[in-house]
């Protein structure tokens, strides 16, 4: 294991929630450690903070885990051979739980009676600090700080003899979401929670077998996508091919629908749904329910460009990039003064004046969630002379935190819940402002309306009904979720 030296920071000018982190596995490949780097890379999306990839080589793991993107530590060919085998699983981390630190950084690795365990989670565990409460008074010594420990202690104290029922075991006692691709000496599994929450697919390279989080990195191996694994579905995959096992109570889907919104990158078929076009049905959705005279539709890019392109087709207003996005902003060396930070928008985001001055301009995002770079987007649109700036979301208002695995300030800081739209329309400076209704999301990830008595996915962070029970929130103390968006002072 090699260990860097440096840990990215936060940016407090980024607005957006974000995902846990992404998964990717390869069963079977002479070359499996560089395919599970080329499916992170696609993946980087879905975790920017740390990247870590295990392999397997006759009767040795090998492991590299490091602060930093996919390309800054999975780029030499001295790097990737060092992980042997034919067998590898690799990992995308965006922290909810836990701290930033190497130890955290995932796959976990642990040595069994059986062998050599490792385990790669996207998701968040709700009562995993009561069941760490327990273990630690149990005599369980930890080594990281993060959820997806407590799966590798209940594994190792399970009184099963088989890994996989070992496997299933642990996983009956955990709340939450998780979607898990684990390696053994022997085998790649793959777990879903039985609400399935967070994603998981199947893929096929020849007789290779890829689990990954997205379709678009089966895309960038040039892997065939086989299906998605179902909700509390569990698959083995080993010598003798593949196998499905389903050991919990069969529930009611409750996908995050967020991940239609934002999160999943929009070239990936998520849940049989293409994310690109679920997107332009939002903003064909948003000029139905809220459209305004206007004389040009410009989204804030990038998350902002599908919908923006429903709106505009929708509307019949043209569509123009109005604000041109620098795709190549790292971490700066400047002192983040208060001064700096309010500058700081421009770094990513730079108004397009000629398609801007002097037009009714609307502006299409995909959330508002404390509002501050919307304000700053709004103040730079008007100084390039915009006669009317209009903003549209491609989301419900944000009035909850996610506990499942999404990157979330606490409630009080998110600007939805303690003020109505006419309030944030006000505080974020534009002319006017609309959500998307609960009902027009649902239409346009394909549902005729929400089921308020049984809804069809997850949306909690936007009703407030969290359909896994919150054990950790609910019944003590806890540490709280850790925040990347919070705005330093």
């Amino acid at each position: 294991m090699q260990q860097t030296n440096h840990y990215p920071t936060t940016d407090p000018d980024d607005d957006h929630f974000h995902d846990e982190c992404g998964v990717f596995g390869v069963f079977r490949h002479r070359d499996a450690a560089a395919l599970v780097a080329l499916g992170l890379h696609a993946l980087q999306h879905r975790g920017q903070e740390a990247a870590g990839i295990v392999s397997y080589n006759g009767g040795q793991f090998y492991s590299h885990r490091a602060a930093g993107l996919v390309g800054d530590n999975f780029n030499s060919e001295e790097v990737i051979n060092r992980l042997k085998g034919d067998m590898s699983i690799g990992h995308n981390r965006y922290a909810t739980t836990g701290e930033t630190m190497l130890r955290n950084v995932q796959p976990l690795f642990a040595e069994f009676e059986f062998g050599g365990f490792a385990v790669g989670h996207n998701g968040n565990l709700t009562n995993a600090y009561s069941i760490r409460k327990q273990l630690v008074q149990r005599g369980c010594i930890f080594q990281s700080t993060t959820d997806t420990e407590i799966i590798i202690h209940l594994i190792a104290i399970s009184q099963f003899s088989n890994v996989v029922d070992r496997i299933i075991d642990a996983l009956h006692q955990v709340e939450g979401a998780y979607s898990l691709v684990m390696l053994t000496d022997n085998a790649m599994i793959g777990a879903r929670d039985p609400l399935g929450v967070r994603p998981l697919v199947l893929g096929r390279l020849g007789p290779t077998y890829i689990l990954c989080s997205e379709t678009c990195a089966l895309d960038i191996i040039g892997a065939e996508y086989v299906r998605d694994v179902a909700p509390g579905e569990i698959v083995v995959i080993d010598n003798d091919g593949i196998r499905s096992i389903r050991p919990f109570t069969k529930k009611p889907q409750r996908f995050c629908v967020f991940e239609y919104i934002y999160f999943a990158r929009p070239d990936s078929q998520v849940e049989n749904r293409n994310v690109y076009e679920v997107r332009k049905r939002i903003g064909m959705e948003l000029a139905r329910e809220s459209h305004i005279d206007a004389d040009v539709v410009v989204p804030v890019p990038d998350s902002g460009v599908p919908a923006a392109i429903g709106y505009a087709a929708q509307s019949g207003i043209s569509f123009d990039l109005g604000i041109i996005r620098n795709h190549y902003v790292g971490r700066t060396f400047i002192e983040p003064s208060r001064h700096i930070r309010n500058l700081g928008v421009r770094l990513k985001h730079n108004a397009n004046r000629e398609g801007l001055k002097g037009k009714r301009v609307i502006l299409v995002d995909d959330s508002i969630v404390r509002g501050t770079t919307s304000e700053k987007i709004v103040s730079m649109v008007r100084q390039a002379g915009a006669a009317e700036v209009h903003m549209r979301i491609s989301s419900p208002p944000t009035t909850h935190p996610c506990f499942y695995g999404i990157d979330t300030p606490k409630q009080e800081d998110l600007l939805a819940a303690h003020k109505n739209v006419d309030e944030i329309a006000k505080h974020i400076g534009v002319d006017s402002l609309a959500f998307i209704s609960m009902d027009g999301l649902y239409r346009a990830v394909g549902e005729s309306n929400r089921d308020a008595a049984s809804p069809q996915f997850c949306d909690a962070c936007f009703s407030g009904d969290y359909p896994i029970f919150l054990t950790d929130q609910n019944g003590g103390p806890r540490p709280a979720q850790l925040s990347l968006l919070t705005e330093q002072e």
